[in-house]
C-alpha cells in the first residue's frame, strides 16, 4: 500500500483550525493503515447515496454522473495498487473523497451532503461485516462437507468414547465427527441470526440527529441490499453491538475449532496413534530428525485467543461511552478484521488439514477394546432382563468389575460363576451384550452411536449442505 506524509492544515476539516495537527496527534489519529480495507464498502456505499442525491433532486444528475465514474476509476486504482493514500488525510472516506475532488473539480463536495463521516463509516462496518459472515458461511459449510463425508465412510469404525480423557463407552468414529458438525451447524445458526441484525441501513443519519434534506433512505436501503434503515439517528451512530457479536460469533467457532484441534493433536500422538496428519500439515525438528509436530493444529488453537482478545478489546473500548459517536470507535476495526480473517485462515487450514488425514483403523478399534469400557452394557441388562433398579444394577457391576481386576480379565473374560458369586440371578445371556460391536450396535435410537444412526445423520447433513 503506498502512504505519503505532508504537514498542511486538513483541508477536509481545517477550516476552523490554524495549525496542522501535531504529528503524534496524527499518527496516532490515523486510520488509514488498516481501514483502507473498508474501500470497496466505501465506494458502493457512495455510489448509492449519490445516486439517491440525484433522485432526490437534492443534487443535480449530471453531477451524480461525474461523482459516480470518479468512484469507479478509484475503486480500480485502489484494487489495481495505483492509489497513494494518505495519513493526513486519516481515513479511507476522506482519502477517497480527496482523489475524487483531484479527478473531478469542486463538484465531488456534493458527495457529502446529507451524510457524516459517523453515518458513513458505520454503513461501511456494516457492508464489510455482511461480506464477511457470507464467506464464512461458506468456508462453515465447506468443513461440515469435509467432516460429514469422513463420517459417513468410517460409519462403522469402532472407538472408544471419552469422558475425564478416560475410555468411557464404545461409539463409531463417525459418531465422534458428526459431534462436530453439530457445533458448527450451530455456529452457522449463530452467524445467520447475527447476520440480521447487522444487515440494518444507518445511512442518512448524519452525524447523529439525521439530516434536514429530503431524502429517501429505502431507496439507499434497497440499492445496498439492507433490510431495514435503522429507526433511531443518535444510536445508528453509536452502535457497534453488531461488531462485537460477530467477533463473538466468531470467538465461539474457533473454539469449536480449538476443541478439534486438541483431539487432533492427541490423535496423532504416538501414545494414541489414530491418525496421522499429512506431511503438509506437520513440521519437523531443528534437533530431534524423528519429530512430526502437529503444527498446524496447534497454531489452530493459539489462535483462538487471538480472537477472543478481539473481542475483550471492542467490549472494553463500548463499555464506558455514552451517546453518540465518539473517536474511540475507530478502534473496533482492526479487532474486527483481525478476528474476520483468522478466523476465515482457521476454517480455511482446518478443512485443508482434515481431508488427507490418514486414520489407523486397526489401531483405534483396538482401542475400543479398552478394560471394561462395556460395564454400562452390564448395568443395562441388569436393569432389563432382572429388573433391577439401575442405582442397584450400577453398584452390581461396580463389584463386577473390581472383582474382573483382581483376576486381570475383562468383563465378558469372567466366568458364569464368577458374576454368580456377585449376584446369583445373572444367566448366560449377559455375555450376549459384552462386546464390543454389540454395545454399539445397541445405540440404535435417533442421535444414537449406532452404524445405521451415524449413517442416517451423515446422509442427512451431506444432502442439507448439498442442497
Amino acid at each position: 500500500m503506498r502512504m505519503k506524509k505532508n504537514n498542511k492544515t486538513n483541508h477536509m476539516w481545517g477550516g476552523r483550525f490554524n495549525d496542522a495537527p501535531a504529528a503524534l496527534l496524527e499518527k496516532l489519529n490515523a486510520s488509514i493503515h488498516f481501514d483502507w480495507k473498508l474501500y470497496a464498502q466505501d465506494i458502493r456505499a457512495s455510489l448509492a447515496h449519490c445516486e439517491m442525491l440525484a433522485e432526490c433532486g437534492i443534487i443535480e444528475k449530471k453531477d451524480a454522473t461525474n461523482i459516480c465514474q470518479g468512484l469507479k476509476e478509484i475503486a480500480d486504482e485502489i484494487a489495481n495498487g495505483e492509489f497513494t493514500f494518505s495519513t493526513t488525510l486519516e481515513d479511507i472516506h476522506m482519502n477517497i473523497e480527496a482523489r475524487l475532488a483531484e479527478k473531478i473539480g469542486d463538484v465531488a463536495g456534493r458527495l457529502h451532503t446529507a451524510r457524516s463521516r459517523n453515518d458513513q463509516v458505520a454503513t461501511d462496518m456494516r457492508l464489510y461485516v455482511r461480506d464477511a459472515i457470507d464467506a464464512l458461511l461458506n468456508q462453515l459449510k465447506t468443513v461440515m462437507l469435509t467432516l460429514s463425508q469422513k463420517a459417513l465412510e468410517n460409519a462403522d469404525l469402532l472407538m472408544p468414547g471419552f469422558t475425564h480423557l478416560q475410555p468411557a463407552q464404545p461409539i463409531t468414529f463417525g459418531h465422534h465427527l458428526l459431534a462436530y458438525v453439530e457445533m458448527f451447524e450451530r455456529d452457522r445458526q449463530r452467524f445467520t441470526d447475527c447476520r440480521k441484525r447487522v444487515n440494518v441501513n444507518p445511512l442518512g443519519s448524519a452525524a447523529l440527529a439525521g439530516t434536514a434534506f429530503p431524502i429517501d433512505r429505502d431507496m439507499t436501503t434497497n440499492k445496498l441490499g439492507f433490510r431495514t434503515p435503522t429507526r433511531n439517528s443518535i444510536d445508528a451512530v453509536s452502535d457497534r453491538d453488531f461488531v462485537i457479536e460477530t467477533i463473538f460469533c466468531c470467538a465461539m467457532t474457533a473454539m469449536h475449532i480449538s476443541r478439534f484441534a486438541e483431539e487432533v493433536i492427541l490423535w496423532s500422538s504416538q501414545n494414541y496413534g489414530f491418525i496421522r496428519l499429512s506431511d503438509s500439515f506437520s513440521t519437523g525438528s531443528s534437533i530431534m530428525p524423528q519429530k512430526r509436530n502437529p503444527d498446524s493444529a496447534e497454531l489452530l488453537r493459539a489462535k483462538t485467543g487471538r480472537i477472543y482478545g478481539s473481542l475483550t478489546t471492542l467490549l472494553t473500548v463500548l463499555k464506558a461511552l455514552p451517546l453518540a459517536y465518539f473517536k474511540d470507535m475507530q478502534e473496533d476495526k482492526e479487532a474486527c478484521f483481525d478476528a474476520l480473517e483468522t478466523l476465515s485462515l482457521s476454517l480455511e487450514t482446518l478443512n485443508a488439514m482434515i481431508e488427507p488425514i490418514h486414520i489407523h483403523k486397526e489401531t483405534i478399534e483396538n482401542a475400543a477394546n479398552a478394560p471394561f469400557i462395556t460395564a454400562t452394557d452390564m448395568a443395562d441388562w441388569l436393569v432389563r432382563s432382572l429388573k433391577i433398579p439401575f442405582r442397584q444394577a450400577h453398584h452390581i457391576t461396580g463389584a463386577l468389575v473390581a472383582f474382573a481386576e483382581k483376576k486381570n480379565c475383562q468383563l465378558a473374560e469372567l466366568s458364569l460363576h464368577d458374576m454368580q458369586s456377585i449376584h446369583p440371578a445373572i444367566t448366560e445371556d449377559i455375555f450376549s451384550v459384552l462386546s464390543v460391536k454389540q454395545s454399539v450396535n445397541s445405540r440404535n435410537v435417533f442421535g444414537g452411536t449406532s452404524p445405521i444412526q451415524v449413517t442416517e445423520a451423515a446422509q442427512f447433513w451431506l444432502n442439507r449442505l448439498n442442497t
